[in-house]
């Protein structure tokens, strides 16, 4: 007997087929949590047979990992509107928007996280959301001059991570951006009193 499928969502096309069920997966551990996150429910959510998923995945938690490493390249792009600039005007900017628009990708880590307080094997992939954004933190700051201070960028990230949260649970957008507005501000006055070669 064929998958039940849902017929509300189109197949993916030939030469986008992984990259679709990684969206699916995506989807499916924002959506219905990590409990939920089965070969049948993501093939459901794709529109395919439950057997592609198992075909191109092999286990689930290489699909977990796979779609844990899909959802951070859709995501932590959203560091910078210009990457490797260190223009701090550029931190953030647009970021509520791209949260507005796909909410799965920070939903689906958050997922993972609140997950891994009872699946300590779960861990590992915290750690690499975790050095991920803060990686990409530490090198736009230090490129606009505040240095290297792993504190300040966990401080950046855990400051701009819980406005991320507010906006995906009960936040409006127009209050990340302004909160957002105030952080550049505070770093713009913080390497304005940095000494010169800090």
């Amino acid at each position: 007997m064929p998958a039940k499928t849902d017929t509300t969502r189109s197949s993916p096309r030939y030469g986008q087929g992984r990259n679709a069920l990684l969206r699916a997966a995506v989807r499916v551990g924002a959506e219905q949590g990590l409990r939920n996150f089965t070969y049948r429910t993501i093939a459901r959510e794709a529109g395919v047979a439950h057997g592609l998923v198992a075909h191109h995945f092999g286990s689930r938690d290489a699909l977990l990992e796979e779609a844990l490493r899909f959802s951070l390249d859709n995501s932590v792009t959203s560091i910078s509107a210009r990457p490797g600039s260190g223009d701090i005007d550029a931190l953030f900017a647009g970021l509520s928007a791209m949260i507005a628009e796909n909410p799965h990708d920070q939903a689906f880590q958050y997922e993972l996280i609140l997950e891994s307080r009872r699946r300590p094997e779960l861990c590992p992939h915290v750690e690499a959301i975790y050095l991920a954004y803060v990686e990409a933190l530490r090198a736009e700051l230090e490129l606009a001059g505040l240095g290297h201070d792993p504190a300040l960028s966990h401080l950046v990230y855990s400051a701009a991570s819980g406005l991320v949260f507010h906006q995906i649970t009960i936040g409006d957008p127009r209050l990340t951006e302004r909160a957002l507005a105030h952080l550049r501000e505070l770093l713009v006055a913080v390497s304005g009193r940095l000494p010169s070669g800090a």
